[in-house]
């Protein structure tokens, strides 16, 4: 179990850095963005950040949760099948966690 966290764990941290290495824009936008006066622009970066980081993190969480699913419903199906239909009901209950987190992507982006 401590394996799977700290594969977890490694995992988020280098989608960060990924995301600040393929987008340093964003980083020089929170920057540039501080100096402003204006305290509407000066948080543009910032929402960047938290929506990719609300859209990522959210479908690492999904990603997680259909995998225990998953493996946990295909064997329950090869014993019973007449289980596919909750199966399939519980696989989509986590995967709109991922729905979810895009959804408040869009809300935050649509405040700038």
């Amino acid at each position: 179990m401590a394996k799977d966290n700290l594969s977890m764990v490694l995992f988020s941290g280098s989608f960060v850095v990924a995301v600040l290495l393929l987008f340093p824009d964003l980083m020089f936008a929170v920057a540039a963005d501080a100096v402003q006066t204006d305290t509407e622009k000066g948080w543009t970066g910032l929402a960047y950040i938290s929506a990719a980081l609300a859209v990522g993190l959210s479908c690492i969480g999904s990603a997680y949760a259909v995998a225990r699913i998953g493996s946990a419903g295909l064997g329950a199906v090869s014993e019973k099948p007449e289980l596919t239909g909750r199966v399939l009901v519980f696989l989509g209950l986590a995967e709109g966690i991922a729905i979810y987190g895009l959804i408040i992507a869009i809300m935050i982006l649509n405040k700038l």
